[in-house]
């Protein structure tokens, strides 16, 4: 698994045998197939029909994810799941690679669009948990309430990795195929734009595990999608629903062939336009959600008030009197300490 390192980490570790029994059959109900699947779906190992790439810069320094630059379109980056035998489920490392790739592929100014898919006949199945990291807490003769507000650091640390995909300063693009399951739900909620090919399956499966959704499915699907009534039947009953639903309610633009080849298409596009304006746009989008539309106005206004100062109004406005597509510069890297 990952790149073709990953061991199953479980020799020699104890678990509370009933509960991790019980996970382990609930998981294995999880990843079966629910309805018939083209053994040719979403196989992202086969690019005779991608762009052609090359292994990013940043590659080397993941196990669980394959990033790629895009040759004909230096600002687009592919991340790609890379567990493929476990249909791309979530261990504890791959859940913190997920947090620190997207707070750093993009912070060198070069990245203007990310599209994010998985390896293999699956976007992801959720968490794995058969990985025991996620499930441990402090032992010890602490009381409940210190050994519960000991782990709750754990839950926010998994949270602000998928969070940091809706904070990336460039659109993300999640292509999707096979299983999007639980934490893959959570995942795409984060992305800007979502694709999916015909035989995807979905599933808000927290609750089929005795969990409820914690990662941001319950506080953005509803946002997502505007449709409250059968975002809440999804969650309560944790059943499976496909492709044409989830453009019926919005979850996803549209139903494709092949949704990463699409999705890089549109990221060409993307990164095509004004890295100043696609920033600011994108800020914008995430700020006014969760804010009234007076506030959306203010916060837009004081960005323009400075990013209207940019050199790529007058660089468009030539190239769109010259009839030729504009060629921006890159952001600058991003300062630190």
């Amino acid at each position: 698994q990952g790149k073709g390192m990953q061991s199953t980490q479980m020799d020699g570790i104890q678990h509370p045998s009933l509960i991790y029994c019980l996970f382990t059959f609930l998981f294995s109900t999880l990843r079966c197939d629910p309805l018939p699947r083209s053994a040719s779906i979403g196989n992202s190992t086969s690019h005779s029909t991608y762009p052609p790439m090359e292994p990013h810069r940043l590659d080397s320094q993941f196990k669980f994810l394959k990033l790629s630059s895009i040759i004909t379109a230096p600002g687009v980056v592919v991340v790609q799941l890379d567990r493929p035998r476990k249909r791309n489920a979530i261990n504890s490392n791959g859940w913190k690679e997920i947090g620190n790739v997207f707070s750093s592929v993009a912070q060198d100014g070069t990245c203007r669009c990310i599209v994010l898919s998985g390896i293999g006949k699956a976007f992801s199945a959720g968490i794995d948990i058969t990985d025991p990291s996620f499930f441990s807490f402090n032992d010890g003769d602490a009381d409940v309430a210190r050994r519960g507000l000991s782990f709750l650091p754990k839950v926010k640390q998994m949270q602000a990795c998928f969070t940091a995909v809706e904070k990336c300063p460039v659109p993300v693009i999640a292509a999707m195929h096979g299983n999007c399951i639980g934490a893959g739900i959570d995942l795409a909620c984060c992305c800007d734009i979502r694709l999916a090919a015909r035989e995807t399956i979905f599933s808000v499966r927290e609750v089929k595990i005795g969990l409820a959704a914690d990662i941001g499915t319950l506080q953005r699907l509803p946002k997502i999608t505007g449709n409250d009534s059968r975002v809440r039947e999804l969650c309560y009953t944790g059943e499976f629903f496909g492709p044409q639903e989830a453009l019926s309610i919005g979850f996803i633009s549209r139903i494709c062939p092949n949704p990463l080849t699409d999705a890089i298409e549109l990221a060409t596009k993307i990164a095509a336009n004004s890295p100043v304006a696609i920033y600011g746009t994108k800020e914008s989008l995430v700020y006014s959600r969760d804010h009234s539309v007076a506030e959306g106005l203010e916060h837009v206004a004081r960005h323009n008030a400075l990013a209207l100062m940019t050199d790529d109004i007058p660089v468009a406005y030539a190239a769109s009197a010259n009839k030729d597509n504009p060629s921006f510069s890159n952001m600058l890297p991003c300062s630190k300490l």
